[in-house]
């Protein structure tokens, strides 16, 4: 009589979701923490500048993107956030982390892109260098450093997108010191020896019943 062997899958095959693990964890760590870093430093750069007339002659505005929206700063703080918990966080709440991060640069890019056409932080200047409450801006003109912004939005919803797609391959930073789910044994009090006193003692002092009653 024959006998059929069990032929174990290849190597390849077996070891293809843990490389694909690897390489998407160091995407999406570069990229969520570049991201992140870009598009603080955009917010603090100049992303308009413009005119303002007072007393009859130019006045120079310029606004820093700060100024025009505080949405990418605080977002990028949070996609930071979340791209550092989701290594803390296991199955359904690695996936809302995941989201939150990929919201983050979302976000993050809808809010540049809206700043680049605002007037709002020029106007506001304008008011006050005329002295006049309905003033506005002249002329207006943006820098590069919204859609540098953008950029890192971009980045951040690449981070969150790669971890929804492969966050259930990648560990967690509590790992090795999760124990199973088993519970843990109870710890046995020791015996007491009736003939030893100070079995006895040390019984009393555990606040136990030395006599077993």
């Amino acid at each position: 009589m024959g006998y059929v062997t069990a032929v174990p899958p290849p190597r390849s095959e077996a070891a293809g979701p843990a490389r694909a693990g690897r390489r998407s964890l160091a995407v999406a760590l570069l990229s969520g923490a570049l991201g992140a870093a870009v598009a603080l430093l955009a917010t603090r750069q100049q992303w308009s500048e413009g005119t303002a007339t007072v007393a009859g002659g130019s006045f120079p505005l310029t606004a820093k993107g700060s100024d025009v929206t505080g949405v990418p700063a605080s977002l990028a703080i949070v996609g930071l956030a979340a791209l550092v918990a989701v290594f803390a966080v296991r199955r359904a709440g690695r996936f809302l982390v995941a989201a939150l991060l990929a919201l983050s640069g979302a976000g993050t890019i809808a809010a540049a892109l809206l700043g680049v056409n605002d007037s709002s932080a020029l106007d506001e200047q304008a008011a006050k260098a005329s002295g006049d409450t309905s003033a506005t801006v002249d002329t207006l003109s943006h820098t590069a450093w919204p859609y540098v912004a953008v950029a890192g939005g971009v980045l951040l919803l690449l981070a969150g997108l790669l971890a929804l797609r492969y966050g259930r391959l990648w560990p967690a930073m509590s790992g090795r010191y999760e124990r199973s789910g088993a519970p843990r044994p109870r710890r046995q009090a020791p015996v007491v020896d009736p003939d030893r006193p100070e079995d006895m003692w040390k019984a009393l002092d555990r606040g136990e019943d030395p006599t077993g009653a």
